[in-house]
């Protein structure tokens, strides 16, 4: 009777940098590392962003000290015979939602505040996972940066409101709006997150899966 022997562990495959070749992020064109810009497109290429995990943590610590005053000041001030009126987007949210707008007040609700959060949630564990050099699960984040990023450009969606109805909603001398200092901060959470976004390299997440054991 024959007993099964274990195999030995196959030594990881070779990283593509470890074999003389980069990805263009623009075209996603594959040629050697010695050219200086894609042959393809003619983008500019680097094997890795300097810096990209001291930058993303920066912008995210910006992003939530900013979250904190886009929630707490005014995003709009209304003016109604000469009496103010200011709303937050909390605020607002729930103004839609007892006027029963249910559906704008969950894509304000969901765009203003859960979107960013998330964004600023997710970035920050994916810096935590390459500063750890964390090999689990890296195909499911590097999917998880990918919808992070095509969602988080939805979160301005509340800006063009604001910028919206100031623009339409001035009834003479009997109502204006004009926006508030909260917009302000939180275009600066939006900015500063899709900054985050483009800074960081997934590239670096994978790097830890050849990275030698001590």
């Amino acid at each position: 009777m024959k007993t099964a022997t274990a195999q030995p562990d196959s030594p990881p495959k070779p990283s593509a940098v470890q074999q003389g070749l980069t990805t263009c992020r623009s075209c996603a064109e594959v040629f050697s590392i010695e050219l200086h810009k894609c042959p393809r497109c003619g983008a500019p290429v680097r094997v890795r962003k300097m810096r990209c995990v001291q930058n993303t943590v920066a912008l995210l610590i910006t992003s939530i000290i900013l979250f904190i005053p886009a929630n707490i000041l005014p995003v709009t001030v209304t003016y109604q015979f000469g009496r103010p009126s200011e709303s937050t987007i909390i605020g607002g949210v729930i103004s839609l939602w007892n006027y029963g707008d249910y559906l704008i007040a969950s894509v304000i609700f969901i765009a203003s505040v859960v979107v960013p959060l998330a964004k600023i949630l997710v970035l920050s564990y994916l810096c935590a996972s390459v500063i750890r050099q964390d090999r689990k699960s890296l195909v499911a984040k590097t999917r998880l940066f990918q919808i992070t990023e095509i969602l988080g450009k939805w979160s301005m969606i509340d800006v063009f409101v604001v910028v919206t109805l100031v623009t339409l909603v001035q009834v003479g001398s009997l109502m204006t709006i004009q926006s508030g200092p909260g917009i302000i901060a939180f275009a600066g959470v939006v900015i500063s997150t899709m900054f985050a976004a483009t800074t960081f390299d997934t590239r670096m997440l994978w790097d830890a899966q050849y990275c030698d054991d001590d």
